[in-house]
């Protein structure tokens, strides 16, 4: 059985705990390695050497830190087919969408490797008589990031290159249902010609992530993953003074306007819907179709019916398993309380198993209609192949619908009214807004949006607000005597 390592110091090594947990395909159930919970004593010494190589690294020009990061993107985009790979193994996920999985953590690599011009200060001279200002952005020290099962590759990806190439170390302490594909991260990182003890990765649970919390040479958090952690998390980590950007739960609406290209809304709908198996906090979970579009829902049914879960390798298959059967089971738990709750579920995946792989975390695509807002359906986040779908009248009616929702990360808007489309953007309460398209994750030169109780912190992920939470600023104000006054023609003077 493959033993997952931890990598400290620049070395891969062999846990000494005495807890391990098993890495489960989730197609099939077979255990495919087995992951440490790291002891106390192993996290201390990843936090401690990260510490030790802060006192170099950050004295390293940020030039030959970017070069790191333009040498990483290229491995990365070299070896992205192997790690697509790694991720349907562990994760699940379909090849294709694996791939994408890589490719936007590529994106941030290549983001990251634009450092010298995110880092740039500012400058006024002159402010008073003979009086400059300017100043510096430098880096904070020691950061961390724990990150979640759902994209294995991109969001460590979003953390680490950012953090370091601000003159940063880190630690990061990945999902322990998928970490297989974060230690080839590293490898190939470490070919890129990261020096030892910038990145150090720990695996483990709770225990191990309070150890990083409370750890005082630890000065940054960045997270991922549900609210109740999100929350715990940020709490726990302002509380011990560090900064924390986490990125948390979601319940995303798409409004379907009646002038919208109806075949574009409903393919854009479904794959938005259940596509990653609907474990993606940017999917979109409820359809909120706006006056005569709420005929089109038989269109969006017969598109559902067509869609089907399937393994990694297989080309006709749109998604693959849920990652566990804790989380299979939690999302037929909510199947059913739709159904006893009043909703019409029209489309049911509870039932759903692939031939050959019968004992995989399987769920079909789910369709509900008659979904109010009082349903645990509305309410939770399902994070899983299951669409609600409501009716409403007014464009009006849709924005207070979408802003009476607790979540703000992602909404999306179908219409062919540019009025329509302005007001919305303009109105919605959401971080991440699309119109006309579906899923408004922005590219890495834009930061990662979410609001409300979809993000706690105040510096957001990537982008311009990514190097501005790894990064501290250093405001000088000089001015500067001459050791005799100046003379002569040339104005010259002399530096004795």
């Amino acid at each position: 059985m493959h033993q997952v390592p931890l990598y400290i110091n620049g070395e891969f090594t062999q846990s000494q705990s005495d807890k391990w947990l098993d890495v489960v395909n989730p197609a099939n159930q077979e255990v495919l390695a087995q992951v440490p919970c790291a002891t106390h004593d192993e996290v201390q010494a990843a936090i401690t050497s990260a510490q030790e190589a802060f006192k170099t690294w950050r004295n390293v020009p940020v030039t030959e830190r970017a070069r790191i990061m333009m040498r990483y993107a290229a491995l990365l985009k070299e070896h992205q087919e192997e790690i697509a790979t790694i991720i349907c193994h562990e994760l699940g996920k379909t090849f294709e969408d694996a791939k994408g999985d890589v490719w936007r953590g590529i994106e941030v690599v290549e983001q990251a490797a634009n450092a010298p011009a995110l880092m740039m200060g500012e400058t006024v001279e002159n402010v008073a008589r003979n009086i400059d200002t300017y100043s510096y952005i430098q880096p904070l020290g020691v950061c961390a990031g724990i990150t979640p099962f759902n994209f294995p590759a991109m969001i460590p990806l979003w953390m680490f290159p950012m953090a370091i190439v601000c003159g940063n170390t880190f630690v990061l302490k990945p999902s322990e249902q998928d970490p297989l594909t974060p230690m080839r991260l590293v490898e190939l990182f470490e070919e890129a010609g990261a020096p030892k003890g910038v990145l150090q990765v720990v695996h483990g649970a709770k225990e191990q992530v309070d150890q990083i919390l409370t750890a005082p040479e630890v000065r940054a958090i960045s997270f991922v993953g549900s609210c109740g952690v999100g929350s715990y998390i940020y709490s726990k980590g302002t509380e011990n003074l560090k900064r924390v950007q986490a990125c948390v739960g979601a319940k995303n609406h798409m409004v379907i306007m009646p002038d919208a290209s109806r075949e574009q809304t409903i393919n854009n709908l479904v794959g938005a819907s259940v596509g990653a198996a609907g474990q993606r906090c940017m999917g979109i979970s409820v359809a909120v179709f706006v006056g005569k579009s709420k005929e089109w829902i038989d269109d969006l049914k017969a598109g559902l019916e067509k869609v089907r879960p399937g393994v990694w390798n297989d080309p006709e298959a749109a998604y693959g398993p849920q990652t566990s059967a804790q989380a299979k089971a939690r999302i037929l738990s909510l199947i059913e309380s739709g159904k006893q709750q009043g909703a019409t579920c029209l489309l049911d995946g509870s039932d759903f198993t692939v031939e050959g792989y019968e004992n995989g975390n399987w769920v079909g695509p789910t369709l509900f209609t008659d979904v109010t807002p009082e349903m645990d359906i509305y309410k939770q986040e399902i994070f899983g192949p299951v669409l609600n779908c409501v009716c409403v009248d007014t464009l009006e009616e849709a924005i207070t619908l979408v802003n009476n929702s607790p979540y703000g990360n992602g909404t999306s808007l179908f219409t062919a009214s540019g009025a329509a489309a302005r007001k919305f953007q303009h109105e919605i309460e959401v971080g991440q807004v699309g119109i006309n398209i579906p899923i408004p994750v922005p590219l890495p030169f834009f930061s990662f949006t979410g609001w409300k109780n979809s993000f706690y912190g105040d510096q957001h992920t990537y982008g311009k607000q990514g190097v501005r939470f790894y990064t501290e600023t250093k405001t000088i104000t000089s001015r500067w005597f001459a050791d005799e006054a100046v003379t002569g023609p040339n104005m010259s003077i002399n530096l004795r």
